[in-house]
């Protein structure tokens, strides 16, 4: 990394001077120059390392306390099955493997690259970038703290085996002592699923006059990243056939591990239609062990079609034939003669995402697939019978000062699958036949390309969770919303387009602007008017992919603008200007072919240093640009 320009230098003066203030920022109530930012990651980025000594027999390469487990692909290819035996949990209760346990790693390293390594770091790097974006501008190493998870666990059992959401209370309540201010929430995927919970467990723990004052004191601003806060239908795939996330293993392999999970269910699609009965003041007179959830839909999970989703999330061919010759094994397969099935119709057996969260799915498949019960004990279990709060329900706006949601959008995201038996024993008995995408407001199937009927979104998602399910907190936006779309790339503000006080009726809210080809844009919706001392943003980012979305320059430079926009005593609107969007540090330069030198002149020069290669890398900024944050106030 380049060594701190005037610009940046000039900055930590400035942070420095801001911590003898003792302004009320914007929202009152403290100095907002002492934040910490607490990082909750997504699914499976958290390393996990092994705490037992396993032989592996055949291989060199062993298992002893502390070593890699998730993610270390040389053991991986080397000795699957010691490696297969430290990632699998029982089923149902979700104890370690008799041979070898494994737990979360903690720390920084323990979210920021997953499988380090020359090749592999950078392949599995997920919140590395951030930090080194947080340390080159200034930010203290006490003031980020990681708290990773077992994401292999439901959310009761993180806090029975781990005590995980009492560590979680913990870490707000130290990090308040040691900077002396609110903490920032970054929760990427899954980890958005945790912090809900978290903030219902919150609700057992502390007083409830207390409970609003708390979350003032502790939370400043709470950032949801990539939220599938209705659920992924990729999450039922991987169960049906697996997903192999890119690594070199069968996908019948890592479903047969993604299987003995119960967080697997945390992610499946439901309806926004259907909640669950409000259960905390029960719990006092009842006790946890006798307290279930139980499902209330309203009319509109029966008038619409697919539980308001575009399309049934899951459709299974069963072939005529049932039975023992349905699951034969591979041996067989090759011996027998087909013609029994290829007479009979197969029956088409279709569901939606209410179906799928309340185990009508799983019961449907019992008779096909006997492993399916397995899934339907830990739904019961781990979810409907949760003692805190049953995540397959639709979130309601947290009761949070300033809530950022952002996620990608317009990327071809899968919907829906066709299913149908393989023939072979589990775990590779199902095989998907054809996928449904969302793509530009149209659903296609994957082989034919033709096009689907259905309820498509106005965009498509981020390529992993579907648009429907991103954009639910667009229904926590009040009646009147700003809305700003501008480039992603540094912009003078030519290209930005305004709509204020854009009426929103609670749904979706599309803006009536103009897209220029091959541009990508960023998408504001913000309201701080409708619920007073609290503030509410959407940002929809084009093209951001789910998984790499936290490791996007773009984001980075947005969140940290708007958090410094915040703690400034200066600051005169709610939000950071989008008028433009300069270069912020000497990466943003670059070299203008067209023009024979370094683009945005007023801020960049040529400027070499021994070890340059190419022009751009020698554009940096000016030393007289030390004001350049100013613009954004």
């Amino acid at each position: 990394m380049r060594g701190l320009t005037t610009a940046s230098a000039t900055l930590l003066l400035l942070l420095g001077l801001l911590r003898t203030i003792s302004g009320d920022g914007l929202s009152g109530g403290g100095d907002y120059s002492k934040l910490s930012g607490i990082i909750i990651p997504g699914y499976a980025s958290t390393q996990l390392r092994a705490w037992s000594i396993l032989d592996c027999p055949y291989s060199p390469l062993d298992f002893n306390p502390l070593d890699s487990v998730w993610l270390d692909t040389t053991k991986l290819l080397s000795a699957v099955n010691c490696w297969l035996k430290c990632m699998l949990l029982d089923p149902y209760s979700q104890a370690d493997h008799p041979e070898c346990k494994s737990r979360p790693d903690s720390g920084l390293s323990a979210i920021t690259e997953i499988d380090p390594g020359y090749i592999t770091g950078p392949l599995s790097s997920v919140w590395k970038e951030w930090v080194k974006w947080c340390i080159e501008f200034g930010i203290e190493a006490n003031a980020i703290l990681a708290v990773p998870y077992d994401w292999r666990l439901s959310p009761s059992k993180l806090e029975e085996r781990d005590l995980y959401f009492h560590m979680l209370k913990l870490t707000f309540e130290t990090a308040l002592k040691l900077r002396g201010g609110p903490s920032v929430v970054f929760a990427h995927s899954l980890g958005n699923n945790v912090f809900r919970y978290f903030l219902e467990w919150l609700k057992l723990e502390i007083a409830p006059k207390a409970y609003i004052q708390w979350l003032d004191d502790h939370i400043h601003a709470y950032f949801a990243v990539g939220a599938p806060f209705l659920g992924s239908p990729g999450t039922v795939k991987a169960t049906f056939s697996g997903e192999s996330f890119g690594l070199p293993v069968a996908e019948g392999t890592i479903r047969l591990i993604f299987n003995t999970f119960a967080s697997s269910i945390w992610m499946m699609p439901f309806s926004k239609y259907c909640r669950a009965d409000n259960i905390h003041w029960k719990q006092f007179f009842e006790g946890k062990e006798k307290v279930r959830h139980k499902y209330h839909c309203d009319q509109m999970e029966f008038q619409s079609n697919y539980s308001g989703w575009p399309t049934n999330v899951i459709n299974i061919e069963i072939p005529s034939t049932r039975g023992v010759d349905t699951y034969q094994s591979i041996s067989e397969v090759a011996r027998g003669n087909f013609s029994s099935m290829e007479c009979g119709l197969p029956t088409l057996l279709s569901f939606s995402a209410r179906e799928v969260a309340d185990g009508t799915l799983y019961k449907a498949m019992e008779d096909y697939d006997p492993t399916i019960k397995r899934l339907l004990y830990q739904l019961e279990k781990y979810y409907l019978g949760d003692p805190v709060l049953n995540p397959l329900t639709p979130w309601d706006r947290p009761p949070l000062k300033n809530i950022f949601c952002i996620y990608g959008i317009d990327s071809k995201t899968e919907v829906g699958y066709y299913f149908a038996p393989s023939g072979k024993p589990y775990p590779d008995n199902w095989i998907v036949t054809d996928i449904i995408y969302e793509s530009e407001g149209a659903l296609i199937f994957f082989l034919s390309g033709h096009l689907v009927s259905g309820n498509p979104g106005v965009e498509s998602g981020d390529g992993t969770v579907p648009y429907h399910s991103l954009s639910w907190c667009k229904t926590w936006l009040g009646s009147k919303v700003n809305i700003t779309r501008t480039p992603q790339a540094e912009h003078d503000g030519s290209d930005v387009q305004i709509e204020l006080n854009a009426e929103h009726h609670g749904t979706d809210i599309v803006p009536n602007m103009t897209r220029a080809p091959r541009v990508k844009y960023i998408t504001y919706y913000e309201d701080s008017e409708s619920l007073p001392g609290k503030r509410m943003a959407v940002w929809e980012l084009d093209k951001a992919s789910h998984r790499n979305i936290v490791r996007s320059p773009v984001l980075m430079r947005e969140l940290w603008l708007q958090i410094w926009h915040d703690i400034h005593p200066d600051a005169k609107s709610k939000f950071v200007t989008k008028e433009r969007r300069g270069p912020l540090r000497n990466e943003d330069c670059y070299w203008d072919y067209g023009k024979a030198r370094c683009a945005w002149p007023e801020h960049c020069e040529y400027r070499y240093i021994f070890g340059d290669v190419h022009l751009g890398q020698s554009c940096r900024l000016k030393n007289t640009s030390a004001d350049l944050l100013l613009h954004y106030l």
